[in-house]
């Protein structure tokens, strides 16, 4: 039996690693449990997999000491340009002088090497990866899991971090609204002949957005991004099964040359996209954390900032619960985390969902009502600074691991 630790998380991807980083930086001990090898997520070379970094989660990656092994691995993302299929006019974001870039493109590799070395310099995380857990229990006095290979691990409060189908979740009859938007993200790496400039594109087409996000140059000085299409559930296999020479010819009719000559820099993969959110993000010294709360459309590229947002509350009330002689499973720690997270959560899970809906609607009349209601935000800098602030993360009460440093 491994030693009892404050806190146990099950699933050590992104968010539950930052979680685990944050709470030992805090100084609290905790136990993290994946069922994935580390060397399945950090294989070599480009695999078109890329996380926009807001603002908000750039200032928690500087307080987790993680800036200093991504700062030269990230795109800063100069501006963000919105087209309704690439009709006349178009929806621009830029920062005003001196406030930097709206963001950062990583390689999700890159993220997932720099957590890991961080996790494996802090006594205070015991790491168990390749683990698959057979058994959890939660009581009045604790929770505990049981791995596949018979160690049982304890602690005062349990994580669900495993992702959008998570079996802890599953496991406390934590009730989820979802449905499924019958359509799927192509995702590849492409290489090109011009410069993106640091903008990010989202051109929507009634099948879903065409997502062009800016990765940093390759080792051979070849402009690299990172393409996420998104065609309906019905049409996916014939995408997937296009030649090289097809598939490129068809991207690049999608994005109107605007990269110029483009090439394949990693295989194609696809996932489903659906929606869930969950009306409760806590029970019985549980907590949830990222997708496992909250799985939303990859339209604005929020759901990792979406966790990371989670998992630095988190380690906030958890923090101040224990100065206060509570332990972190302790109700009124668990009810402070639930309170501060849904609005956040269902704000931004009920936009993306909207966005994908409006921009969704076919013909001619409804692209005009769009095109004309972003020639109205296009002209209200207000507005604009909302939408910036929002995406950007820093807007609303943030925990102190979101602030700038």
């Amino acid at each position: 039996m491994d030693e009892p630790r404050d806190v146990l998380i099950l699933g050590g991807g992104l968010v539950g690693m930052a979680l685990a980083i944050g709470l030992a930086r805090a100084g609290i001990s905790c136990h993290v449990v994946d069922r994935a090898a580390p060397e399945s997520q950090t294989a070599e070379g480009f695999d078109g997999r890329a996380s926009a970094i807001s603002t908000a989660s750039w200032n928690l990656f500087t307080h987790l000491g993680l800036a200093p092994l991504l700062e030269s691995k990230g795109c800063p993302i100069a501006a963000i340009a919105v087209n309704d299929g690439l009709r006349p006019g178009r929806l621009d974001f830029r920062p005003a002088e001196g406030e930097g870039s709206l963001g950062r493109m990583f390689a999700n590799r890159e993220l997932r090497l720099a957590l890991f070395e961080v996790a494996s310099g802090e006594p205070l995380i015991a790491w168990h990866p390749s683990s698959e857990v057979i058994a959890r229990e939660r009581g009045a006095h604790g929770v505990s899991v049981t791995l596949g290979d018979g160690r049982t691990l304890r602690a005062a409060l349990m994580v669900g971090a495993e992702g959008r189908a998570s079996p802890t979740r599953d496991e406390a009859h934590l009730a989820v609204a979802k449905w499924d938007y019958s359509h799927r993200a192509v995702v590849a790496g492409l290489s090109h002949s011009k410069s993106h400039d640091g903008v990010a594109w989202e051109i929507f087409y009634p099948a879903g957005p065409f997502a062009l996000l800016p990765m940093l140059d390759d080792e051979a000085g070849r402009h690299r991004s990172a393409l996420v299409w998104t065609v309906a559930e019905s049409d996916a296999a014939r995408v997937l099964a296009m030649s090289d020479t097809a598939f490129l010819a068809e991207a690049h009719r999608m994005m109107g040359g605007l990269l110029g000559v483009i090439e394949l820099a990693a295989a194609r993969a696809s996932y489903p996209l659906n929606f869930h959110h969950t009306a409760r993000i806590v029970s019985d010294r549980l907590a949830l954390v990222g997708d496992a709360a909250h799985g939303i459309h990859p339209i604005a590229g929020q759901g990792l900032n979406l966790g990371l947002r989670d998992a630095a509350a988190l380690v906030e009330v958890i923090a101040d619960g224990m100065r206060l002689g509570l332990e972190p499973g302790d109700a009124q720690v668990l009810a402070r985390y639930e309170r501060w997270r849904a609005s956040d959560g269902l704000m931004v899970a009920a936009a993306t969902d909207g966005l994908t809906r409006l921009f969704g609607i076919p013909g001619r009349g409804a692209s005009l009502v769009r095109r004309l209601g972003m020639a109205g935000v296009q002209r209200l800098p207000l507005l604009k600074r909302w939408f910036m602030d929002e995406a950007r993360g820093v807007s609303g009460t943030l925990p102190r691991l979101l602030q700038t440093v």
